[in-house]
């Protein structure tokens, strides 16, 4: 969307999105904090080192697999909604209109509240007043120091991005190549930096016996570390030659993301021990390597890392999310409001209704209870609105309240489609709001 369109307009003018700006924008939308945590919990599931980087192997693999097949749906349908349009395409305006409903009310919003709380987390690691207590006596689901720091980071992203495409991609573009130099500089410090030791990746056997129910579990973690590749899609509409640099992007975006967290992992395994990625404290592997090596004063250094991580993920689910409820909008299927774009010549309406819902969804749960929330809903859209659903017998609340929004959406699909019908029968001239 180009800087220069006037308020209230309905159609984007232009795109400003080049190869490297839609790259960014795929990696740095999946590089969050992941890679500096879920080692520990693969280590755990696996125990041996082969396993570990196996996992991390077979996830990139299935992400680039995925990556290439959104990227030639990208090529035949290169508009602003991604999913929503290749739904839209495929099976219908309901279909895709639950897409969209989940995306604004689960998965979107649910990721981007989980990356600004893991922000404000990390950051009570430098500031310990960022804490998760509840302030003047409020209940579980009140402000707490963490939250309010996770609702301000939203608000300054949101704000940034409504500012205009080229404000949003500059953020974007400065910060993946930071958490860039994080990762690279992770690996040069394991490999060059730290002295021989007798690390993991010397263990022998190099494979263990691996139960084949483990792997499913140690798969989650590399694959929730991989995953916000597609958000480019979202926002192909602004992107020059999406036939081309869409799906370029997404091949090269994930493809660097996967060999850097490859090394990295390789990088853990030279400087610790099996046993000292599993049991890292708080999971923070990243952090017992740089301790390792430089000593426990540098582990701080990682924590800057990662809220660099974080604020660069956060920014580019919150930059492309918004394009859907675009699309949805223009679709006549939500908000005519949510449809057009402001002076800055971005969708301004549905940057900030993603940003107050996003916000509602800080003030509701933990890092963890997010995730809940979020993960069943993202299950059920990769399956691109199933037919029927498969309930497990012990499903988390958080998971119930994601299904509960995502067939909420159907009646609310109804209601919206027979007024545009309604709407769309007036005779011209008629006033239609």
């Amino acid at each position: 969307m180009s800087a220069d369109a006037p308020e209230g307009t309905a159609t984007p003018r232009g795109a400003s999105l080049g190869l490297f700006d839609a790259t960014t924008i795929v990696a740095g939308s999946m590089v969050g904090s992941g890679i500096f945590l879920v080692s520990a919990d693969i280590a755990r599931l696996t125990g041996s080192p082969g396993w570990l980087l196996a996992v991390w192997v077979l996830a990139g693999a299935l992400t680039m697999a995925a990556a290439l097949s959104y990227g030639e749906l990208a090529a035949m349908f290169p508009k602003a909604g991604g999913q929503y349009v290749y739904l839209r395409e495929a099976f219908g305006p309901g279909a895709a209109f639950l897409f969209g409903w989940t995306q604004l009310l689960v998965v979107q919003t649910g990721t981007i509240a989980a990356v600004a709380v893991a922000f404000a987390r990390f950051l009570g690691v430098l500031w310990p007043a960022m804490n998760d207590k509840p302030l003047l006596g409020a209940g579980p689901f009140g402000p707490t120091p963490q939250r309010l720091a996770a609702i301000v980071l939203l608000v300054l992203l949101t704000w940034s991005n409504s500012r205009g495409l080229r404000t949003g991609k500059l953020v974007q573009n400065s910060f993946t190549v930071a958490k860039g130099v994080v990762l690279v500089a992770l690996v040069v410090l394991a490999v060059v930096v730290a002295p021989p030791a007798p690390g993991a990746i010397t263990r022998d056997p190099f494979f263990g016996p691996l139960p084949l129910a483990t792997l499913g579990p140690a798969m989650v973690g590399a694959l929730f570390a991989s995953d916000a590749w597609n958000n480019i899609t979202f926002t192909a509409g602004e992107v020059r030659d999406p036939q081309r640099n869409v799906p370029g992007s997404l091949f090269w975006g994930s493809g660097l993301v996967t060999i850097l967290y490859l090394a990295v992992n390789l990088g853990y395994l030279r400087a610790l021990p099996l046993d000292a990625i599993a049991h890292a404290p708080s999971d923070r592997v990243a952090s017992a390597m740089v301790g390792t090596v430089l000593g426990p004063g540098a582990a701080v250094l990682v924590t800057l890392g990662i809220l660099v991580s974080t604020f660069g993920c956060a920014n580019g689910l919150v930059l492309a999310g918004a394009r859907v409820s675009y699309a949805m909008a223009q679709d006549g299927l939500f908000f005519r409001s949510a449809g057009r774009v402001n002076q800055a010549g971005v969708p301004g309406v549905a940057l900030w209704m993603q940003a107050g819902w996003a916000v509602l969804l800080c003030l509701s749960g933990t890092y963890s209870e997010l995730l809940d929330y979020v993960i069943f809903a993202v299950l059920l859209a990769a399956a691109a609105i199933a037919v029927s659903l498969v309930v497990a017998h012990e499903t988390r609340p958080q998971a119930l309240a994601g299904l509960a929004c995502v067939l909420a959406g159907a009646p609310v699909y109804l209601w919206i489609s027979r007024r545009a019908q309604a709407v769309m029968a007036l005779p011209p001239g008629s006033a239609r709001k």
